[in-house]
């Protein structure tokens, strides 16, 4: 009888400050989104190998006054970038491909940056940021880099050696989209879709036209001069003719692998966990082997301790060394970040808020991932 009460007592006690947790948290989000413009807010925390709390905030649409739900999907900008490399080194384990393959052999027109003619630019360089390449022709298009469609070509190189020098590039991975798609023979968005969500069991993918639109979290780009949020319909583009005239291994940034993913916050946090497992989803599925999710998250550019898609910072959070990503488009903002060594990790995504920055980040999210930091990791 006795341990009987006793066991009572403490499922009690758990559940008592397992709602004092929420509480607070809900409490000091809300506040802080009451004090700061933001549109919406959806979060998830992932402790010791479990999806802990997830919840959301503010308008899913501000002209219906919908408000935003945890099952709502995303843009996420830049996060997309970590399913393109994932999707590489699946395919380099497979021996389709190597990491010090020349670019050029992979993509099919010529790849060389012009001042360093003799200096092969490699997949590596390319997931690293360290390809010497820049976005001043644009991204939208492979015509920006390819000598036979851009007389400019040259313009897209920056002027030191591929492989010694660090500049964040859009291009870089819309290029290692369309070579997915030439070494694979599957299209980028459904090889992402067959090979890292679906054994995951995640809902999202890169193409608006096939996922289910009443989900789409409408997106807000906050004007600092009128102190308003306008709507940014170009997030959820369908770009349906171009599609229609798709030419596989070049076509590929209609999609943008460098940044067009769309899904939800929770499902965000299980694709996070399979990278803080190194690889391998909780239980057996494995998507990556260990090596590739370890070279992931190592860094190439040291200064910048950026390594394949996954980066590194001390500046996130006091005291912790956290690993993952961050996205910025039309208005949203995103955060990624996990520590592999204890086993948690933090999302939030805001499809509109002030794009005040803190340390290159969002200073919002920022402070959303402290509080939930501070309430469910480290309290």
């Amino acid at each position: 009888m006795f341990k009987k009460l006793l066991l009572a007592i403490i499922v009690l006690l758990i559940s008592v400050s397992s709602y004092s947790q929420a509480y607070k948290a809900a409490h000091d989000i809300t506040q802080l989104i009451q004090e700061t413009p933001v549109v919406g807010l959806s979060v998830a925390v992932v402790k010791n190998n479990k999806l802990i709390y997830t919840k959301a905030f503010g308008l899913k649409d501000t002209e219906l006054k919908t408000p935003l739900s945890t099952m709502d999907i995303f843009r996420i900008a830049s996060i997309s970038k970590s399913f393109s490399a994932t999707s590489i080194m699946q395919l380099v384990e497979k021996k389709k491909l190597s990491l010090d393959d020349d670019v050029s052999s992979l993509i099919g027109f010529k790849v060389r940056n012009p001042q360093y003619p003799d200096a092969v630019i490699t997949l590596k360089m390319i997931l690293s940021h360290t390809s010497s390449l820049n976005d001043s022709e644009g991204y939208f298009t492979l015509d920006a880099i390819n000598p036979s469609k851009n007389s400019n070509w040259q313009k897209c190189y920056n002027n030191y050696e591929p492989g010694k020098g660090y500049q964040y590039c859009n291009l870089n991975f819309n290029m290692v989209g369309a070579i997915i798609e030439r070494v694979s023979g599957e299209r980028f968005d459904h090889y992402v879709v067959n090979h890292v969500l679906k054994p995951l069991k995640l809902y999202g993918g890169y193409n608006v036209n096939e996922l289910n639109q009443n989900l789409f979290a409408k997106i807000y780009e906050y004007n600092i001069d009128s102190a308003k949020f306008i709507y940014s319909p170009g997030a959820y583009d369908p770009r349906k003719k171009e599609i229609e005239n798709y030419v596989m291994g070049y076509s590929t940034p209609i999609f943008s692998p460098t940044g067009g993913m769309k899904i939800s916050a929770p499902d965000l946090a299980r694709y996070m966990m399979m990278h803080m497992n190194y690889g391998k989803k909780k239980g057996k599925k494995r998507i990556i082997s260990e090596a590739s999710a370890r070279i992931m998250q190592t860094p190439v550019a040291v200064k910048e301790r950026y390594g394949l898609a996954l980066l590194k910072t001390d500046n996130l959070i006091k005291g912790e060394t956290m690993t993952g990503h961050t996205g910025s488009a039309y208005g949203l903002f995103s955060a990624m970040f996990f520590n592999p060594e204890k086993k948690f990790g933090l999302v939030v995504i805001s499809n509109g808020c002030n794009p005040q920055y803190s340390d290159g980040n969002n200073a919002t999210i920022n402070k959303v991932i402290n509080i939930l930091y501070q309430t469910y990791i480290n309290p």
